[in-house]
């Protein structure tokens, strides 16, 4: 129930690279002064809250959600991908509010799939979803997240799954991928996947990529990779890309049959909607189908591609009104 002395409301979408935040003014006002701040310029998270406040005039919120790329396991918060640590009650305390929700970013997420509109989204294969099947998310990011959207008894809101497993290990499908990732694991030991399916996997790729090949290996960024590979210019850059496409598609098929994704599995993260037409052309979808004897199940459950401009900041205000 949406209590009116719960507001105003804030609320935050945390990455390693960027937080979001914006404000809801009163039950049914829509999403209002939704703000990017680079989460390098400020020291502390707390920093950055105080900043947005002051830089739109607003009071102390009553109520706060924030989604935080980072597992939540009691009341301390130290980010992978960030140096930003924090007491969730001393925040809450310091910014005076009533209540202080810290939740996985992709927690956050999970619970906007619901609420997206059709134009939203796109589909990249697949059938129909069905009706309140489970849904799963992966998104990759500076990091890579993962979660889904359980279907709950008469009467109770979906619940989201809250894991990590974007750092579960990653698996080759054929040759070069069984390279790549040979060279990944003598950087690395462990190879998860997101060392591989994130923005800084991206690097991490095509680092590999260049030492299989035996080329050296140029210093460029992973806007730079994208765009040399979209545009077709490097053939190291076009090797990386279709190796993340594929390595996705392997990991979001695993998420599917792990939760039995049958309402579909949804992609987000800031790379793949940037990729176009190129990610449709991608082995994403054939990865994704290729499970062995779980091929016709898979050949039906839907992927989508979340295009919404801030789906994790509605997901963290539904998550003010459904988690405890």
């Amino acid at each position: 129930m949406q209590q009116t002395t719960s507001y105003p409301r804030m609320v935050g979408d945390v990455g390693g690279t960027n937080a979001r935040f914006a404000w809801l003014e009163a039950p049914g006002v829509p999403m209002s002064d939704i703000a990017t701040y680079a989460c390098a310029e400020y020291p502390t998270l707390q920093d950055a809250m105080a900043h947005y406040l002051r830089a739109h005039g607003k009071p102390q919120p009553r109520w706060c959600a924030i989604g935080i790329a980072n597992p939540i396991v009691g009341d301390h918060v130290q980010m992978t991908n960030h140096h930003w640590s924090f007491s969730i009650s001393a925040v809450q305390r310091q910014l005076g509010m009533d209540r202080f929700l810290v939740i996985n970013d992709f927690t956050a997420l999970a619970l906007s799939l619901p609420a997206l509109a059709p134009d939203e989204l796109r589909q990249v294969g697949g059938g129909r979803p069905l009706a309140k099947g489970p849904l799963g998310l992966v998104g990759p990011g500076t990091g890579l997240g993962v979660s889904g959207l359980l279907p709950a008894m008469a009467g109770h809101g979906a619940i989201p799954i809250n894991g990590e497993g974007g750092h579960a290990t990653l698996a080759p499908m054929d040759d070069l991928e069984e390279a790549v990732i040979r060279s990944l694991r003598h950087r690395f030991g462990h190879v998860s996947a997101e060392r591989a399916v994130s923005g800084i996997g991206l690097l991490n790729l095509h680092q590999a990529v260049c030492e299989v090949n035996g080329v050296a290996a140029p210093s460029m960024t992973a806007a730079d990779i994208t765009s040399a590979a979209l545009d077709g210019r490097d053939p190291q850059c076009v090797t990386t890309l279709d190796l993340f496409c594929s390595f996705l598609g392997n990991v979001a098929g695993n998420v599917a049959l792990t939760v039995g994704a049958t309402g579909g599995v949804y992609i987000g993260g800031g790379i793949v909607p940037r990729l176009g037409d190129a990610f449709a052309r991608s082995k994403f979808r054939q990865r994704f189908e290729e499970k062995g004897r779980f091929k016709s199940y898979l050949e039906g459950i839907p992927t989508f591609v979340v295009h919404a401009r801030t789906p994790a900041l509605i997901g963290a205000a539904r998550a003010l009104e459904e988690l405890p």
